[in-house]
C-alpha cells in the first residue's frame, strides 16, 4: 500500500492506495498519527479513489484517527471512494459519523478551505 501526505491550511489530505489490511494497518496508523501531531490540523480528508481493498483492521485505522480529529475539534471527510470500500463502509456505518464528499476539492469546500 501506499500513502501519502499534504497539508493545506488546517486540513491534512491523507490519500491511499492499493490494499489496506491488516499487514499495511499498523504502519499506517502510526504516520498517520504522527503527521497530525506534527502538522497542528483540525480536519482530515482521506481519498480512497486507488484503494482496491479494505478490511477490518483498515476501518479501524479509519475510526481510530477520526476519533482523534473529533477530539481535535475537526472533521473526517472521505472522498473518492471506490465501489467495494464504500459498500464497506456503508455495512459498518461509517458514514453515519464520517461525511462522504464527491472529490478532494468538494471536500476542502466544505472544510471552508478554498482549494
Amino acid at each position: 500500500m501506499i500513502s501519502t501526505f499534504e497539508v493545506n491550511e488546517d486540513v491534512l489530505i491523507v490519500r491511499l492506495e492499493g490494499e489496506l489490511d491488516h499487514h499495511e494497518a499498523e504502519g499506517l496508523r502510526n504516520e498517520w498519527k504522527n503527521r497530525i501531531e506534527k502538522n497542528a490540523v483540525r480536519h482530515v480528508i482521506l481519498n480512497l479513489e486507488s484503494v482496491t481493498f479494505m478490511d477490518s483492521s483498515g476501518l479501524g485505522v479509519v475510526l481510530g484517527r477520526y476519533k482523534e480529529v473529533l477530539q481535535l475539534g475537526g472533521e473526517m471527510v472521505v472522498c473518492s471512494i471506490s465501489p467495494p470500500v464504500k459498500r464497506l463502509f456503508e455495512m459498518s456505518g461509517l458514514f453515519k459519523i464520517i461525511r462522504l464528499e464527491e472529490d478532494e476539492r468538494s471536500a476542502l469546500f466544505t472544510l471552508g478551505v478554498a482549494s
